[in-house]
């Protein structure tokens, strides 16, 4: 296995939260959130007890895929400001303690990119995947004067950029080694990138597609060198530096050098079944090639947790040794929020008891933490439908900071909102729910705070699971007893010691040897050992 400088001392007691920009708050009413406005609101992140924040892409765009479409990677989008602006974001956050990371999208750019214009009239150039006559399958035909067609890696307007094919095809001879001389410049742009942004105090980088970089790569092996090279580059040149992945596969992504890897809606030989098991129910970002499942958050109580923790258990003995880090979400731009459907308010306090205590990175999608919910119904908005049932704007509204119009997001027109917000009369907002002790956010932060202060509790304490089903049932540190039941109907299970004092606790009984947790109930209790 290769060796890797270990990761940064923070990583490991990191507490995620992924902003969505120009959803998060605006600050001079275009309608558009911007980095000016995520620095107005650092203090709620800090409170809450988030030290790590990860941005979607902020840089220069046509945004016909929400910014994953990069038309200049050294340059920031105006909609969100200058880089004085993301300067001083960085700044502020870094006061708190809180760092930034941004989104690198690697695969390819936009073809409004000046590489893709160049490609685009040069026969010569290699930068994307050219068949030189005709249109392959998949392939897209030229906009420029160069004959034949390219390749893109997502959408027609994200052209993928070569960086060679594991497996060569004299009869395909757009199947360029990895070491020609296209993809040699696109690794190297990679750094320069990276060593540009790095250099003016940002932290790492999360990598959209990670895995989508050399093609015909079956067992990911040339991807996984070109990411190994650049981690050896990063430990040297910014040694506390972290790179997230978006490949959903931490067997492969954190050996090939990512300091984490999120478990994904998509990924690995399940694609994605371990995430879907816990909180996918049929509601909101729905792919048609999925196959249905009941998950295990749901009220129903037909779900299980067995294939979250055996896919778990996979992930981390292989990347044991390795000091990479596997990272849970709550949710995420291209995926429906915890709030989605038939799943209410009410249930959302048993998710976050686990997703704050289970050993992975916990990673909190804005606005989840006061219960947002998934807006069905709305308009496609820069290329958020991706099928009939897959419409990724629900989850993207706009964030609701208080009961002020536009939810405190914005002083524009509700007709000029970047999203339309989410018009439920009872939508959860900031300011009513740090007003009430007992609202969901004060639980969340009481969670951050109680997994930073407590080792046992945090992504390096040892698990073992009591009871893999109704409730779910586990020990943390040898020490600390947790017990979820996210069904609608009371549980129960027998459990041996009896001495205990309950950390947090709602619905949830230990006496006599027996566990009884009530329909949504929760708890954590110290064992005393």
């Amino acid at each position: 296995m290769t060796s890797f400088r270990p990761a940064p001392t923070w990583l490991a007691d990191a507490v995620f939260y992924q902003i969505y920009p120009q959803s998060f708050a605006d600050s001079d009413g275009d309608g558009i959130g911007d980095f000016a406005g995520i620095t107005e609101h650092l203090d709620h992140l800090s409170w809450l007890g988030v030290d790590t924040v990860w941005l979607n892409p902020c840089f220069a765009s046509p945004f016909r895929d929400a910014g994953y479409d990069v038309a200049d990677y050294l340059r920031v989008a105006p909609r969100y400001g200058s880089d004085d602006d993301l300067a001083k974001l960085v700044d502020e956050a870094r006061r708190r303690g809180i760092r930034i990371l941004l989104d690198l999208v690697a695969g390819h750019t936009s073809i409004d990119h000046p590489w893709f214009r160049v490609s685009a009239n040069d026969p010569d150039d290699h930068r994307y995947i050219w068949a030189a006559e005709g249109r392959p399958e998949g392939f897209v035909a030229s906009p420029g004067s160069r004959p034949g067609a390219y390749l893109p890696n997502f959408f027609d307007s994200q052209p993928a950029l070569n960086f060679g094919y594991a497996r060569e095809n004299p009869a395909e001879p757009w199947r360029l080694p990895v070491d020609a001389e296209g993809p040699r410049a696109n690794r190297h742009a990679l750094r320069t990138i990276m060593d540009h942004w790095l250099g003016l105090g940002l932290a790492g980088f999360r990598v959209d597609m990670a895995a989508s970089l050399v093609k015909d790569d079956p067992e990911k092996a040339e991807t996984a060198r070109i990411w190994t090279e650049l981690r050896h580059w990063l430990d040297t040149a910014h040694p506390d530096a972290v790179l997230l992945a978006e490949w959903g596969e931490p067997e492969v992504s954190i050996p090939a050098g990512f300091h984490a890897d999120f478990f994904l809606h998509f990924g690995g030989p399940t694609d994605g079944l371990a995430l879907r098991s816990l909180w996918s129910n049929g509601e909101g970002t729905v792919h048609e090639d999925w196959d249905p499942l009941d998950c295990f958050f749901d009220a129903s109580g037909k779900g299980s947790p067995r294939p979250f923790v055996e896919a778990w258990t996979r992930a981390s003995t292989a990347v044991d040794g390795t000091g990479g880090a596997i990272s849970l979400p709550t949710a995420n731009h291209d995926f429906s929020r915890l709030n989605c459907g038939p799943r209410t308010a009410e249930q959302l306090p048993a998710a976050f008891a686990f997703q704050l205590t289970w050993p992975t990175l916990p990673a909190i999608y804005y606005g989840d933490e006061i219960g947002m919910r998934y807006v069905p119904g709305l308009p496609d908005k820069e290329g958020s439908v991706l099928g009939p049932r897959y419409n990724r704007a629900g989850s993207r509204t706009p964030m609701q900071w208080d009961n002020t119009p536009n939810a405190g997001f914005s002083t524009a027109p509700a007709d000029r909102l970047y999203l339309p917000l989410d018009p439920a009369p009872d939508r959860p907002n900031v300011a009513a729910q740090r007003a009430d002790d007992t609202s969901l956010l004060h639980l969340v932060r009481r969670l951050t705070a109680l997994r930073r202060s407590t080792p046992e509790l945090g992504s390096a304490g040892s698990v073992e699971v009591v009871h893999l089903g109704h409730p779910f049932v586990y020990v943390r540190g040898g020490r600390y007893l947790v017990v979820v039941n996210p069904q609608q109907r009371e549980a129960s299970c027998s459990y041996g010691p009896t001495a205990h004092r309950a950390v947090e606790e709602q619905g949830v009984r230990l006496d006599g040897g027996t566990i009884t947790a009530l329909g949504f109930g929760y708890g954590i209790f110290d064992l005393g050992g």
